[in-house]
Order: structure tokens, then sequence, then C-alpha cells
């Protein structure tokens, strides 16, 4: 199955070499090492084949459907319908689907989803942070179990939280020292799962310090869940991503297939996972194969097996209750079903969840990223923002030698979330500067420019810089004050938070995402929204899940657009002179240690 699945929706000159030769599992193999081999030994050369030209010729104008599309199902979504063979698709009205705009929303949406939770709360997060406003969150969640056990008629509430093992236990306060009073108080309906990556093990996970051992893989997926209202997001459970570190996010507002998927799916990755105790001590989960302990290959077979189980079934009742609501296929007939009041009204949306775990072989999300990258049609517009610009060699590929037009939003050096960390850290924003400039100088040699356009959001004549700045620490440095300087103006001053307007302390490097727009229309008829940010680590080392939504509303089609154009709206074009700026000078130490580093962050 995952050999027809590959084939059916990989890239099109795979495609087509796979059809040609027998033995399409080994092949298909084959051909992804010699791709990556390829690869890398054009990062090396600094330049990239000819044979990217001659892409456009290669791709068809619209995906190719392997199984028959639907004769009832809308037109509209025939090109995209190719994803449900390999994923569930959940149909839903568009009026179930909301677009956040702020943190503040982010928030206080969350709050009040675990308020008047009644059955089940499930949070998958790479970390929860440890200031008041986390902990405004944890008090939330006790109240509600509290509330639960005292009611009338005591619900059967559970709890089930997902966090990385590495970042999760980072520092002495930590993820789950927060956590540890819900667990001793309510042991019976709180789960608390630590996913530690299979591939921090022996020698190099005694070696490799804390914070550093984080770049190994890591439990990445940002899911947050109430009975059957779900927010899917690139949002950590921090208190920067509550107040002023922009990110996307969706909510589905009572969808009951798509909870029970994702509920699934991250019970799935908690049985793999350590457990956490009520005394701070893990343990496993009894007949699994422990994550670093045991035999690595055992360890991903068995994650592999449970993970897929969860997307198959999924996929198997989706096809059913398809077939049941929409084809008459059932026992009732659809008038019959109409009277009594059970059939639901046709869906104008469609989603797809996209999952995405290398180190477990399961591709899902980088397969279909591939074919959406590689099929999009002359005069589509695709809009692809990235916080951290380290796309994949793939990715930079199929960019580079398709036909759509590109225009990629990435974080200016000022608003990265590395800006001003100390040490090794500090460095980073300077390394996506080489990659940036890089990738800018092959867009021009390919003659590209009008094509492939990138931008950088930035807020013109300011910059900010906090001390003790660190990756994913962004709020705690800027609670108690912010150093602004104003550019050019030769003056320096030091404000409390509550006097600095949000929209200047504004970072903007957690936030992934994709549109596309269709030749000839205007609005987006599909985005990508979740945790992955189409680089290296996200493709190959982490724990990735994201959505495809796929609309034929124009009102959800016009909430993407406005979110696409506010993101975009304080951004420059970047042009040769962007990397004449001071503060795009690279150190040659940076330009010597990117490629050997890229692979990490």
């Amino acid at each position: 199955m995952a050999a027809a699945a590959a084939a059916a929706a990989g890239p099109v000159l795979w495609r087509r070499l796979l059809g040609l030769l027998p033995g399409r599992p080994g092949l298909a193999a084959l051909l992804g090492r010699l791709s990556d081999r390829l690869g890398r030994n054009r990062d090396r050369r600094r330049r990239r084949s000819p044979w990217l030209l001659l892409a456009p010729l290669l791709s068809p104008a619209v995906p190719q459907v392997t199984s028959p599309p639907c004769c009832l199902c809308p037109e509209g979504v025939h090109r995209f319908q190719w994803i449900r063979n390999l994923v569930p698709e959940f149909g839903v009205s568009s009026s179930h689907v909301r677009v956040l705009a702020s943190p503040a929303e982010f928030f206080e949406l969350m709050k009040g989803q675990i308020k008047v939770a009644k059955r089940r709360v499930v949070m998958a997060s790479l970390y929860l942070g440890t200031g008041p406003l986390e902990q405004e969150l944890v008090d939330c969640l006790e109240n509600t179990l509290e509330k639960s056990l005292q009611a009338k008629f005591p619900s059967d509430l559970k709890v089930s939280i997902l966090l990385d093992f590495t970042r999760g236990s980072r520092g002495r306060k930590n993820s789950r020292t927060m956590l540890l009073p819900l667990l001793q108080r309510f042991p019976e309906q709180v789960r608390v799962s630590l996913f530690h990556t299979p591939n921090l093990r022996g020698l190099l996970r005694l070696l490799i310090p804390e914070r550093f051992n984080e770049t190994i893989g890591l439990q990445h997926i940002k899911v947050y869940l109430f009975d059957n209202n779900i927010i899917l997001s690139g949002a950590n459970l921090s208190d920067s991503y509550f107040t002023n570190r922009q990110d996307r996010y969706v909510f589905l507002q009572d969808c009951p297939e798509i909870a029970d998927f994702f509920t699934e799916l991250v019970d799935a990755v908690g049985d793999v996972s350590l457990q956490l105790q009520g005394d701070d001590t893990v343990q496993v989960v009894e007949g699994m194969v422990h994550p670093y302990k045991g035999d690595r290959a055992a360890y991903c077979r068995a994650a592999n097996k449970r993970v897929m189980d969860v997307i198959n079934s999924a996929r198997a009742r989706q096809q059913v209750l398809h077939a049941q609501t929409f084809h008459g296929d059932s026992l009732l007939t659809q008038e019959d079903a109409a009277a009594a009041g059970d059939r639901r009204p046709a869906p104008d949306t469609w989603i797809y969840p996209l999952i995405q775990m290398k180190p477990f072989e399961i591709q899902i999300d980088e397969i279909v990223t591939e074919t959406l990258l590689t099929e999009a049609e002359r005069g589509a517009k695709i809009y692809l923002t990235t916080g951290y610009f380290n796309l994949t060699q793939a990715y930079m590929d199929l960019v580079l030698g398709t036909r759509a037009e590109y225009q990629i939003l990435l974080a200016s050096p000022e608003v990265n979330g590395f800006f001003g960390a100390k040490g090794v850290a500090g460095a980073i924003p300077a390394a996506y500067v080489h990659i940036e400039r890089q990738f800018y100088r092959e867009v021009c040699s390919l003659g590209q420019q009008e094509r492939v356009q990138l931008q950088e959001y930035w807020r013109r004549g300011w910059t900010f810089h906090a001390k003790e700045l660190h990756a994913d620490d962004l709020g705690g440095c800027f609670r108690k004050h912010v150093e602004l300087l104003r550019v050019g103006g030769g003056a320096c001053g030091h404000l409390p938070w509550s006097s600095v307007s949000p929209t200047l302390a504004v970072t903007f490097s957690g936030t992934e995402g994709l549109w596309l727009y269709l030749a000839g229309s205007s609005l987006p008829c599909l985005t990508l929204i979740g945790s992955p940010n189409f680089g290296y680590r996200s493709v190959h080392r982490d724990l990735e899940a994201q959505i495809a939504i796929v609309t034929e509303s124009r009102a959800l089609q016009q909430q993407l657009h406005q979110e696409q154009e506010q993101l975009y709206l304080r951004s420059g074009v970047v042009s040769s002179s962007t990397f004449e700026q001071p503060s795009r000078q690279v150190k040659l130490w940076v330009k010597m240690v990117t490629p050997l580093i890229k692979n990490f962050f």
C-alpha cells in the first residue's frame, strides 16, 4: 500500500520512471536515496543542474487521480481528491471553520474551550512554558477537572497531554514540574506523555548537553482539542505564543470525526512515548519497546504500525461514511435520512490530515507537499511562509523547476526568533541570511526573479533586542522590559512591557503555511496549516502534523486570503541590495559552519 501511495502521489518524474521499470518499492527507495545524494552534491557545488528548467514540461496541468473521481462530489475538488488515497478525507461545512488572527485570540479561545469541556481535552505541543500565563492555563485544566468530579452527574472528562521529552525536561522548572500537580491530584483522569526520539541514544545521549540534544529530533505536533472542537496551529503552549509571537491558527468547530482522528493520533504517539508519573519519573507503556534503551528498529516498526493503524482505520471509516451519507449506499436512502433529520448538509470544505514522522518511515506530508508544488499549473500562485528559511533540497528544486508563481515570505534577521540570543544561537539568523542569499542567487542565475519572489517580514524603522533571548523563550524575555532602538534616530530607551505597542514586539519566527491560488483566481482554494516548516529537520527528524484545507466556500476562501494578506502586509521584496545592508553581512565562520549544521535547525 505504501508503494502504491508513493507511486500515486509522488513527483511526476519519479512516477513515470517507476511506470517503466519493475520492482517499484525497491526502486522508489533507491531513486529517493539517489535524489538525496544528488541534492547534497549540488549543495556542495552551490549550483543546480540544468534539468530544472525542463521540469515544467514534465508536469501535467492537474494531479493524476489514481481512483475514479466521485461523480456525486463537486467538480471543484477533483484536482485534490488524490489526497484521500493517502489519508482520511473529512467533508465539513465551511461554517465550522474559523481562522484566528492573533496570539491573544488563540489564548483566550483555549481557556474558554477548556472551561466548557465535558468529555476530553487533548493537547499536543513541543513544550509547556513555565510563566504566569502557562500557569493560568494549567489552573483552567485543574478547575475543569475539579468541576467534573463535583458535578451532580460526574463526567468522564479525560485530559491527555503530549510533549517532547527533551524540551519538556529542560531546566529545574519545566513542563514536567508544571503538570505534576495535575497528575498527583487527578491520576485517573490525566495522562502526560513525553516523546523521546529513538535517534538520541547511547553515547550520543550521554555526551550531548541539554538544549543541544533537542537538535536530534522532537515531538513537534501542535493540536489542541476540546470535546469535538480542534485548534490546529504552529504555536506552542508558551507565553510568547499567547502575547507577541505571531503564528497561524484554525478553529474547527463541532467536527467529531476530525476530533476522533486527532485524539487517536495523539494517543498513538503517546503510547510509544514515556509516561510521566506523579513522582516525576517516567515509565514505558507496558509491552512497548523503550525508545532509547530498546532496539531502535523494533521500536520504529512498532511506532509505525501504531500510527499507521490510526491513519488507515480512519481512512476506511471515512470512505464508508462518505458512501453512506452522499451516495445513498446505506440501507436508508438519502430522502429517508433527510426526513429523519440525520442527513448532513453537503460539504463545501474538505480536511486532510497530513502526518510526517520520518523516524517511523511515515512521509505523507512530504509526499503531498511535493506533489502540490510539482503539479501547480502555469498561472497558479503559491504563497509560502516560513519563519526559518531552510527549505529542503527537494522543495528548493521544485520551486525553481516548476511553473507556478511563488511568493515566499520569511523573517528578516531582526524579527527572527533567535535574534539577539547568546552564544552559537545568536549566529543562527546570520546562517539563515546566508541560506537566503544562496537561494536568491540561484533564482537570479536561472532568470526566475519574476516567477519566484522572496519577501521579508519586517517593521519599517524599528528593531528590537531582548536580553537572554533563547529559541522558543522570547516571551519571558519581553515581559519585564524591551529595549527599543530607533533606527537612525540615535536614541535608546528602556520601556516597561505594558507601555510597548504589541505590534512593535511581534515576532515572526513560528509562522509557516502555504496558500494555493488556482490560475485566474483571486482567492485561495487550498491551504496547509500546522506544525511543519518545510525545513530539513521538520521533514527528516521531527514528528509533525498539519491539515490541508480544500474549500469551495467563498467566505472561507476570503478568510484565508485575508490571513495571507495580513502576514504579507509588513514585508518588503528581497533584491540584491537587501544583502548589501550592514545587518546582512555574514561572518566567514558562519558561512563555513552553515552547511554542516543546517540540517539541525
